[in-house]
Parts: C-alpha cells; sequence; structure tokens
C-alpha cells in the first residue's frame, strides 16, 4: 500500500477509532463468534454426557464462581500492570482450558468433574479479563464522540455474537458440541495475538501505591461514593443472576421438550444478539441526557424472555421477545459504558470495573447451582415466572434512588480526577456525578 493510499485510509476512519480501539474490537468480535456459540455448545455437552438441567447449573456455575472469587484481585492487578499483558495471558488461559474441553468431548471422555473445573479455569481467566479489557477499552477513546465509539464497539461485538449463536446452534447439531469449543479455543488465541499489538505508552505511569489491599481500599472508596453506582450493580447482582438461570438452564431444557432443540435455541440468542445490534445503532445516533434514567428504563424487557419460556410461547414470538430484550438492554450497555468514561478517574478505571462485575455476578453462582433444585421444588415454569418477577420488582427499586434519575450527560467529561467530586448539586445528581462499570451488562456485553 502506498502511503497516499494508507494516508487515505486513515483519514476515512473517525479521528476516536484509533489503532487500540481497532485492534480492541477486532479481538472482541473474534472471541464473541466463539464464544456464542460455546454457550450453546457447553450446555448440550452436558446433556449429551447424560447430565441433566442440574448438572448443566453446576458447569455454568463452576465457571461464575472462580470469576467471583478473583475479580477484585483482577481489577487491581489490571491497574497495576500493562493491561494489555493482563488481557493476553487470560486469553491464553482460556484458549488452553477450552481446547482441553472440546478434547474431552469430541473422544466422549468427558465427566462432569472434568467439565466442572476446565470451567474454573475459564471464569478465572474472565476474572483478570473483563477489569483489563474495560480499562483499556475506556482509554482508548476520548472527546464528544465516545457514546458512538461505544455504541460501535457494541455492534461489532454483538454482531459477532448474533452470528456466532447462531452458527454455534447449528453446528452443535449438524457436528457435536466439541467442534464448536474447538473453534471458541481458536478463537481465543486470535484475540491474544490481536491484543498483543496493543500500545500503551499514552497510560500514565502508576503512582506507587501502598500494595494491593490499598489499591482495592481506594477502589472501594470510589465505589461506595456513588449511590447510583452501588445501587445498579446491587440491581444487576439480581437481574444477572435470575437472566442467568434462565437462559444457561432452563433455556436449554425448553428448546429440548418444546422448541425443537439447540438449533431454534441458538436461533433464539442470534435474535437477542441482533436486537442489540439495533440497540447499539439506535445508541449512535440518541443521546439521552438523562442517561441511566433511559438505561433502566430499558431494563424492564430483560424479563420477557423468562415469561416467554415459561408459557413456553411459539417459537417465532420467542425471537420476537429476545429481539426486543436485546434492543433494550443495549441500551442501557451504552448508557452505563458512558456514564462511567464520563466520570471515573483513568487510573481508577480496572478496580471500578472490578467492584461492579463482582457486585453484578455475585450472587450468579448460587443462581445456577440452585436452579435444578428450585425446578424440582416448584416446577420450570414456576420458576421461570419467578424470574421474571425479580427483573422488574428490583428494576422499578432501582428507580427510587434519585441519582440514577438526575445524572446527566455532559458535554466534556471530567478527566485527571484522582478522587471523589465535591457534592456538585444541580443536574449531574445529588451528592455530585457519578458512574458504572459496564459490569452488569457486559457483563451482560
Amino acid at each position: 500500500m502506498t502511503p497516499a493510499a494508507a494516508s487515505s485510509r486513515r483519514s476515512r476512519r473517525p479521528s476516536w477509532a484509533g489503532r487500540n480501539y481497532t485492534l480492541l474490537t477486532a479481538a472482541a468480535i473474534a472471541t464473541n463468534l466463539g464464544s456464542q456459540g460455546a454457550l450453546i455448545a457447553s450446555a448440550f455437552a452436558v446433556l449429551d454426557s447424560g447430565g441433566d438441567g442440574g448438572d448443566v447449573g453446576l458447569v455454568a456455575a463452576a465457571r461464575t464462581l472462580p470469576l467471583v472469587l478473583f475479580l477484585l484481585i483482577g481489577g487491581a492487578v489490571a491497574d497495576r500492570l500493562p493491561r494489555h499483558r493482563v488481557m493476553v495471558a487470560a486469553n491464553t488461559l482460556n484458549c488452553l482450558s477450552q481446547a482441553a474441553f472440546a478434547t474431552l468431548v469430541i473422544t466422549g471422555e468427558a465427566q462432569l468433574w472434568q467439565m466442572m473445573l476446565l470451567s474454573a479455569l475459564g471464569g478465572t481467566g474472565q476474572a483478570f479479563f473483563n477489569p483489563a479489557a474495560e480499562g483499556m477499552l475506556m482509554s482508548s477513546v476520548e472527546g464528544e464522540q465516545v457514546s458512538r465509539a461505544f455504541a460501535l464497539f457494541r455492534m461489532a461485538t454483538q454482531g459477532a455474537g448474533l452470528g456466532g449463536a447462531a452458527l454455534g446452534g447449528a453446528l452443535v447439531a449438524a457436528i457435536g458440541p466439541g467442534w464448536v469449543l474447538a473453534v471458541d479455543a481458536a478463537m481465543f488465541a486470535v484475540a491474544a495475538a490481536l491484543r498483543s499489538f496493543l500500545d500503551v505508552s499514552h497510560i500514565p505511569p502508576r503512582k506507587p501505591g501502598g500494595g494491593l489491599l490499598a489499591d482495592l481500599r481506594d477502589g472501594w472508596q470510589e465505589f461506595v461514593g456513588r449511590a447510583w453506582l452501588w445501587s445498579i450493580v446491587a440491581q444487576f447482582a439480581v437481574v444477572v443472576a435470575v437472566v442467568g438461570a434462565a437462559e444457561s438452564v432452563y433455556g436449554p431444557l425448553v428448546a429440548r421438550e418444546s422448541l425443537g432443540g439447540p438449533g431454534p435455541w441458538g436461533l433464539a440468542l442470534g435474535a437477542f444478539g441482533l436486537g442489540t445490534v439495533g440497540g447499539a445503532l439506535l445508541m449512535m445516533r440518541w443521546k439521552p441526557h438523562r442517561m441511566l434514567l433511559a438505561g433502566t428504563l430499558c431494563v424492564f424487557p430483560l424479563a420477557l424472555p423468562s415469561a416467554a419460556l415459561a408459557v413456553p410461547v411459539p417459537v417465532g414470538a420467542l425471537y420476537a421477545v429476545m429481539f426486543v430484550s436485546g434492543l433494550t438492554i443495549q441500551v442501557f450497555g451504552v448508557a452505563w459504558m458512558t456514564a462511567l468514561h464520563q466520570e471515573i478517574p483513568e487510573d481508577m478505571l480496572s478496580r471500578v470495573s472490578a467492584y461492579d462485575w463482582f457486585g453484578s455476578i455475585a450472587m450468579t453462582p448460587l443462581a445456577l447451582a440452585l436452579a435444578g433444585p428450585a425446578e424440582q421444588a416448584f416446577g420450570r415454569t414456576a420458576s421461570l415466572w419467578g424470574c421474571a418477577t425479580l427483573v422488574v420488582v428490583v428494576t422499578a427499586a432501582v428507580l427510587c434512588v434519585p441519582d440514577v434519575r438526575n445524572l446527566t450527560r455532559r458535554t466534556r467529561p471530567v478527566t485527571g480526577r484522582t478522587s471523589l467530586p465535591e457534592a456538585e448539586g444541580g443536574p449531574t445528581g445529588a451528592g455530585g456525578g457519578s458512574a458504572d462499570g459496564e459490569g452488569a451488562v457486559g457483563g451482560l456485553g
């Protein structure tokens, strides 16, 4: 490529879409292509090995438990070490654990304890990856177009998830879950290679601190000093737990009995992904002034998939429900990331993100482990209706927090802060503006 052609290509790229942003987006597309299919594959690998709904929940919980245990340490490490190195190491661990999982399933030797152990290793890698990735993404964009940058990132990755879920469901039905897990391992290898080229020279050197515990304490002070931050994280502790139980445990069972198996269930998850793409397109143009109020109102439709599975509705109606819930939760996700970028100091991003992720998924292992016993005690239908009801109740409750309703978008984000702001009053919310991490949905995301 000639220098003139290279210059022309750079000129066509938006100013906020720099080298790091491009590499991060490409790597996230690769992992989402593999991981969404792997979610379906792991559930059906357990079922194909003779397991039941309780066993599916145990494998899912085994992945989530170390994620909860190591997230806070992962956040502190990511604010101390170069974030891209933490991300590459985590991707490597995910690649190796998923490759071993795939080998066991393909050879027909997979046992429940082995699947749980390998899932736990994958969750450990994710615990270190998530805070580092969030901090790296936040530091890769700046200016007034951050919402558009986050929306485009989420649209690209969710679009990959859409294709991965649809293709993964079809491949599980056609060639078996083991090969889908092998593809996921390969995608982690690709992502690790891409992330090794990230440039961290623009990030200011970290000031010497008092150790890991002091870093965690500083991050905690940032977290608890913002009412809408911890209140929404508490909300999503419930939301993520019950939605995870509904979609990871009950969804495959309903699909097998009433919807036609893994193929239609994969398409349903793909419809959710398509909805998130639509939501990202919407957020590239719409910039709600009260970010978290608009975002929180859009969490209510997340109760619809559980209700649809409880009926259960016909496959076409389930696709529509999943699309709507995907679209609306993406509105929340972009608003959430924009608030974090606006309010949290760069040197605190990974630690605050870790507390966000930790709180948001803290109840998920318990919910996944109890999904099977709850089905036996109350029935699958009642359990799914309970999931839908909890989403509505906790979302309504968080709207009672003034900061959630009042935090507003500023034209220029605050930069360079190293501690909590003084109370500002006015439209930025009671006690000053605040921001959350992405973990709730990127958790969903």
